[in-house]
């Protein structure tokens, strides 16, 4: 699905990639938008998870800046391929499948409640002002991430991600006291 999108997967494809009987796929999912479901749920653990955990320990303009040093390192290691498996997935299913972007929705809710959790940090260990309001922050910091992805992958340059997050970090310090 990642590789030609979910219109141009079929379950065949996925029991040839995956080298199983169409027994051993219609066991698990009855259906593509099963399937699909799952490929969302998979990519939210996968991906949300691990910036959970990221997230949880970012409490410094250092920990915001070597995390969008991480993230451009990655996409550049990548050759800039494939974007966010997640929102491209969102994409793919947001005017077609309701009950899919709906899970893709959830996860972007549960990605932008992490970055917020690592600005709540941030703000009580006093390096963000105590008015600063993180959600909006989040917001746009998920926002721009996802933009400089899409725009990354359709320009195979770091470029756009670099900027996106760039402009992030520049705005973050702008917040910071002192």
């Amino acid at each position: 699905m990642l590789d030609v999108g979910v219109s141009g997967t079929t379950m065949e494809d996925v029991r040839d990639r995956a080298e199983v009987s169409s027994s051993q796929i219609y066991h698990y999912f009855s259906d593509k938008d099963e399937l699909v479901r799952a490929v969302i749920a998979y990519q939210d653990e996968t991906i949300v998870g691990t910036h959970e955990g990221v997230f949880a320990e970012l409490d410094s303009l250092d920990g915001l800046r070597r995390w969008c040093a991480g993230i451009v390192e990655y996409q550049r290691l990548g050759g800039c391929s494939g974007g966010c498996p997640l929102g491209s997935l969102g994409a793919q299913v947001a005017e077609t499948d309701p009950d899919a972007r709906a899970a893709v929705a959830s996860a972007l809710t549960r990605w932008e409640r992490a970055i917020r959790r690592g600005y709540d940090s941030m703000r009580s260990r006093g390096v963000l002002a105590d008015d600063v309001d993180t959600a909006p922050l989040a917001q746009s910091t998920l926002a721009a991430l996802q933009g400089g992805l899409l725009m990354a992958q359709i320009q195979r340059s770091t470029a756009p991600l670099e900027a996106s997050l760039g402009a992030v970090v520049r705005h973050v310090e702008l917040l910071a006291v002192g």
